[in-house]
């Protein structure tokens, strides 16, 4: 027999219901493409009526914009987390490097290259690939800068050798469809080999393989 007590449901705070369904924006942008984003289909994973979403983000427009911009973000700070102290620059500039392949890199450039096709007539979404382009060059290039007066790299322009890197990546994923695995080995390390002429390093410093 059906319980006669309803489930009680959790009031929470404005900020975390926010929080809540960005999360899971994020969680279906990286996974399914920006377009799977609705507010009827947020409602529908997190249980509430799709007003309670449209009154946190009245069109789907501005939530698409905000979870491809807090899953990029995500995963800037965890290729590039901000340096402890006494953090060896090459030792951070390699991990970032051995993170940008796997199905983890796959699913973030599949991303990028969604929010570049969409934001083409999605003014909100193409405030937010600027944005988010100019948060990874400054965190790369602060990255490099950090190596050069550690004496670690040598580049005349670290925002430059930042850009370049970027690019790289960038094509990398688009050319591959974002699949790192099926590239060959001397075109999957292209960026590293690209990186490490550019900041005076020897061959293999940034991955020693």
């Amino acid at each position: 027999m059906p319980s006669s007590v309803e489930r009680k449901r959790i009031r929470k705070s404005p900020t975390e219901r926010r929080a809540e369904i960005v999360a899971k924006a994020a969680e279906i942008a990286l996974s399914e493409g920006l377009e799977s984003i609705t507010l009827r289909r947020i409602g529908e994973e997190l249980d509430v009526r799709p007003g309670l979403v449209s009154h946190y983000f009245p069109s789907a427009e501005e939530l698409v914009a905000e979870a491809f911009g807090d899953a990029a973000s995500g995963e800037l700070d965890a290729l590039i987390p901000p340096a402890a102290p006494d953090t060896d620059p090459t030792a951070r500039l390699a991990a970032f490097f051995a993170h940008t392949s796997g199905p983890a890199w796959n699913d973030i450039s599949a991303l990028w290259v969604n929010a570049r096709h969409l934001s083409r007539y999605r003014p909100a979404l193409s405030s937010r690939v600027a944005e988010q382009e100019a948060a990874w060059r400054d965190r790369l290039s602060g990255l490099l800068a950090d190596g050069v007066a550690h004496g670690a790299f040598r580049t005349p322009d670290p925002v430059v050798t930042a850009q370049m890197i970027l690019v790289v990546l960038d094509g990398l994923g688009a050319d591959a469809g974002a699949e790192h695995d099926v590239l060959p080995p001397a075109v999957r390390r292209m960026a590293i080999t690209l990186a490490e002429h550019e900041l005076g390093l020897d061959k293999g410093a940034l991955a020693p393989y």
